[in-house]
Parts: C-alpha cells; structure tokens; sequence
C-alpha cells in the first residue's frame, strides 16, 4: 500500500482483478504476513502475461473463434481452445455481450466436407517442415496410393481442407483432400521447400482448386439481370469484366483445368452463355444435352 500510495480497498480490489481478470493463483501467505503467487505443479512460479486486449480485439477473437467452430478448424481449433476458455472468462467481467455471439453470428459451412483423422498431422508437418508419408484414396480415379511428399501449404477452401504439396513419386506440385488422406505419418526428412512465387504462379494463377499456370481465358457473358450480382463476385484475381450496351455483363477468366469453371458456369443456368473458346463452349453444350436428355429419359 505504501509502494503504490494506494487505499487497503484499491488493494483488495487490484489483488481481486489479479485473481478474476488474469487468473493469477494469487494466495495470502501467513508466514509472510502478505500476498504472493502460488506455484503450480512443476514448482514454476506464474508470470503476468505481455499480452493484452482491448474490448475491440476481443471481439474480433470471438468471431473468430465461432468462424471455426463453424467450419470445422480441425488442429486450429483445438489449439484454440485455451484461448476460447479464457475468452470466456474475459467476457464475463466486460460489458462486450460476446456471451451473444454464438446465437448472432453464424457461418454456415453448407456442403463442408470434414476436416479428416490426418489433418493434425498433416498441419503438424507442414509447420515443422517435415516430409509426411501418406496412403491416399483419390476421388477422381477411385485408387488408393502411397505418397511421400514436402507439404507446403494448408488451404481452406469452399468448406474443405486442402494440401498443397511437393509430390515425390510425379516429381511435381500437387493438392490433395486432406480428408482423402486414410493415414499419415511425419518423416524426419525436412521437406522440401518450393520458393513462395512458385507456389503462387502454380496455384493462385489457375482456376480454383486445380493447379498449373492458366493457358487459356474463358469469356462469359452474363443476362442483364444476372449481371447484378456477378458483376460484384470475384472469381478469379485476375478476371476482367464489363457492361455492353444492352446491359449484359461480360466476364473474362484465365484458367488452364475446366472442371470446377464449368460447374460454376451451369450454376447460373439460362443467365450465362460461354462466348470462347470454343472448347469450353463445346463442353458446356455437351454437360447441357447430358443433363436434358436425363431428364428426357425420366420425365
């Protein structure tokens, strides 16, 4: 008291936030007539932690921790946890109604595939950069195969988790489902790194989830209705778009593998025409006159 020129309440009351904000073991020591920190288990003695919110960083916290309840964060979200405990001891003691956001904010992962038994030990290596050994069950192909790969990025994306990855036995970058992955094992091989404009070149300039440096652009052209909405929507980093004179929208996408451009094209149904190339046209007259005569078939 005399230290801090302080009251014996203003004591009591900083001792009290000690216990109550900061989960300090903060016990009265007979013997010495004062107050001091217990020891935990090991015998170490607790430290007041350098890290400190304010209301607004505790907010943006607890959104986050609900953005990955939601969608499923696997390793992260269970290396969390010790934050979302004491994020909720933090909120009881502030006025931030962050009791609320579990009810108010949600994220919800329609069509989100789980994050897989090997996810841990695939975020694990990859952080350590360490070779991983894995057996995968490929979708495409139907085949289970034995990988040894450098993992190099984790990605979350459209609900499901992904690696990017080094692949010894095609000696070239590949992206695996991480919940394809049936088991996994860390090596103690240090993995092998690809320079960070490789990655990007590789994997950021294709469209979506398929790798190799785009080859060829998609021109759509959307209904004046439709136009709308896509005019806003980002599907590519490096797409181009504009209005023509009837009010239509004009989109123009780099992309080198099809697949997922084409199922993103058919969700926009009548609204949506491919204007080149002429591959992509085809294909996507083709996906249309398989789907129409299924459903000649079964009326």
């Amino acid at each position: 008291m005399a230290r801090l020129e302080c009251s014996k309440s203003t004591l009591h009351r900083t001792i009290n936030a000690l216990k109550d904000y900061l989960n300090a073991p903060v016990v009265y020591d007979t013997g010495a007539g004062g107050y001091r920190y217990a020891k935990d288990a090991q015998g170490e003695s607790y430290e007041l932690p350098g890290l400190w919110f304010t209301p607004n960083e505790l907010q943006a916290l607890a959104v986050m921790q609900g953005l990955l309840k939601d969608i499923g964060g696997g390793f992260l979200q269970e290396h969390l946890g010790p934050i979302g405990k004491r994020l909720d001891e933090l909120t009881k003691h502030q006025r931030l109604n962050l009791g609320e956001t579990a009810s108010r904010l949600r994220f919800p992962a329609l069509g989100a595939r789980p994050s897989g038994e090997a996810f841990q030990t695939v975020a694990s290596a990859t952080l350590q950069r360490r070779k991983l050994w894995i057996e995968y069950h490929a979708r495409t192909t139907d085949e289970l195969s034995e990988r040894t790969i450098s993992p190099q990025r984790v990605i979350h994306y459209r609900e499901t988790w992904y690696l990017d990855a080094w692949d010894e036995k095609r000696d070239a970058l590949r992206t695996f489902s991480i919940d394809r992955i049936r088991r996994a094992s860390v090596l103690n091989e240090v993995a092998f790194d690809v320079p960070e404009a490789e990655l990007d070149e590789h994997f950021a300039t294709a469209y979506g989830i398929f790798g190799g440096k785009a080859d060829k652009v998609a021109v759509l052209r959307f209904t004046a209705e439709r136009a709308r909405w896509v005019a806003d929507e980002n599907w590519h980093p490096d797409q181009q778009g504009r209005y023509l004179a009837d009010g239509s929208y004009e989109l123009s996408i780099p992309y080198r593998d099809s697949r997922e451009l084409v199922m993103d094209i058919m969700r926009h149904g009548v609204n949506v025409e491919v204007v080149a190339p002429s591959e992509l046209r085809n294909q996507l007259q083709h996906e249309l006159e398989q789907a129409l005569a299924r459903y000649r078939e079964n009326p």
